[in-house]
């Protein structure tokens, strides 16, 4: 009986994991349990969210800081609350957005060379608008300066960063928003929730396009894209706390297209989708291995496993344009320990050092093709690629300077929420009345009481003098009695 094994170029790629000297150690990684992945990677840059005392932080370290990091390393301050995630802009490399439990999002310009004894850095922009918690930040894929934010507040909101300005608020979830992703050309936005349900919206009409059943268990859940098809990927819990792996047709959501069962740990699995190779990553966190599988006509097929003995609590991957092309590495994957980050190179074994153009093929761009403008007015558009044959090269430094002032966005209020401030005033000044009142009747009953025992000691003291004088009495009474009895 012959056995026959599918071809592939991508069936022998292995994970190296880098030594300890070429990885970022001395990290004060957050302990926040919120659901992120910790660490953001762009092709200059590795971001990481920061354990600060007396408000929140993140730092960001170039690649060139391997090794010990300073105790002084300076951090990006301006967050009153824990920073619960970063991301990078797809379009400048030198400009962050974060989001925090202050329910702020900040933007930030990176200097060029961290210097020794260099300040702390500030925001150039603070956006307020959501009433909780933000969770998520997600630049758009394709145009400039459009970012989405998630919050607790279970809205999401969308931003011209250049502006200063909220344009779009999409509604729609019951709880928490537990992940987002954009599709290829930005038109559309899948979310994972709480609620158990896996919704696509097309979010500048603010319209649930498709809505379905996600995974049924009660941890959290993750959905990517695969590449520019209308494929989703998710990755959650059954009922019976079994880890999945589900395929989903986005134009209809009812039911999934593949269910596979992967085993039986606690962790949270965070996908990561390689368009290029069309290979999906896997990384559970407190799981030492990383899974990977390729896609093709609609089937997951397993390749192999990354396997290391420390577990991590969040993995980020490397933009395509910042691999090394000419050692076959296809992928690099950003893992976060306790006190470290380690770089994880996924490698194509080949003999030859010629550009091997059919693993890698042209990949995204740092060019946007649209404006933000052109975006919000309806206009779509695919992503700009570059053919990575030549090397990639990093722009100089383009400084981000918004048009908005850098004083924080006041949210906009509309006459119903006018309405509903001035209900809200009225009914707390009722309370605040009613509270008096009951203060003040509280005091009168405090002194009634103190007056009645007052007058209960008096009486006590009295009924023990007639007592007293009573028993004095019975005394002499007896006295002439027992004298007689004497002289007799």
């Amino acid at each position: 009986m012959a056995f026959f094994v599918r071809p592939s170029k991508y069936r022998h790629v292995y994970g190296t994991c880098a030594k300890r000297e070429f990885s970022y150690d001395n990290l004060r990684v957050s302990a926040n349990a919120w659901d992120t992945n910790m660490v953001k990677a762009n092709p200059l840059f590795l971001s990481v969210n920061w354990q600060a005392s007396g408000g929140g932080a993140f730092a960001v370290l170039p690649h060139s800081q391997i090794g010990k990091l300073p105790d002084n390393y300076p951090l990006y301050r301006g967050h009153t609350g824990p920073v619960l995630d970063t991301d990078f802009n797809p379009f400048n490399d030198y400009v962050i957005a974060s989001g925090g439990e202050d329910s702020k999002v900040m933007i930030w310009n990176i200097p060029e060379e961290y210097a020794e004894g260099q300040e702390e850095v500030t925001p150039v922009l603070k956006l307020s608008g959501h009433g909780r918690k933000v969770g998520h930040v997600l630049f758009h894929p394709v145009a400039e300066n459009v970012l989405a934010s998630a919050s607790t507040d279970l809205t999401i909101k969308l931003w011209d960063i250049e502006k200063g300005v909220e344009k779009q608020e999409i509604t729609g979830h019951q709880e928490i928003i537990q992940s987002l992703a954009w599709n290829y050309n930005g038109s559309l936005l899948a979310t994972t929730c709480r609620d158990k349900k896996l919704r696509v919206f097309d979010v500048r009409s603010n319209e649930i396009i498709q809505e379905g059943p996600g995974h049924q268990g009660i941890k959290g859940s993750r959905v990517v894209w695969l590449g520019d098809t209308d494929r989703l990927a998710t990755t959650g819990f059954s009922r019976m706390s079994d880890r999945q792996l589900n395929l989903w047709d986005s134009t209809n959501l009812s039911k999934h297209l593949k269910s596979e069962f992967l085993d039986t740990s606690s962790g949270v699995l965070m996908p990561f989708y390689d368009m290029d190779t069309k290979m999906l990553y896997l990384a559970g966190k407190g799981d030492g291995n990383i899974r990977y599988y390729e896609y093709d006509n609609d089937e997951l097929y397993p390749l192999s496993e990354f396997k290391a003995i420390e577990p991590q609590r969040g993995m980020s991957f490397l933009p395509k344009r910042g691999v090394h092309v000419n050692e076959c590495e296809i992928a690099r994957a950003y893992k976060v320990g306790t006190t470290l980050i380690e770089p994880i190179s996924f490698t194509v074994p080949r003999k030859s050092d010629a550009f091997q153009s059919d693993i890698f093929p042209p990949c995204l761009s740092d060019e946007p093709a649209l404006t933000a403008d052109e975006w919000f007015e309806g206009k779509n558009a695919n992503p700009k690629l570059i053919d990575l044959e030549a090397g990639f090269t990093a722009k100089t430094k383009k400084e981000f300077t918004p048009a908005a002032p850098v004083e924080e966005a006041k949210p906009t209020s509309s006459p119903q929420d006018k309405s509903g401030e001035t209900d809200y005033q009225e009914a707390y000044k009722e309370v605040t009345k009613e509270n008096e009142e009951l203060k003040s009747q509280v005091s009168e009953k405090t002194t009634k009481i103190r007056v009645l025992e007052i007058e209960l000691d008096k009486l006590r003291t009295a009924l023990a003098e007639l007592a007293l004088a009573k028993k004095n009495e019975e005394i002499k009474a007896e006295k002439p009695h027992s004298d007689n009895a004497l002289a007799e």
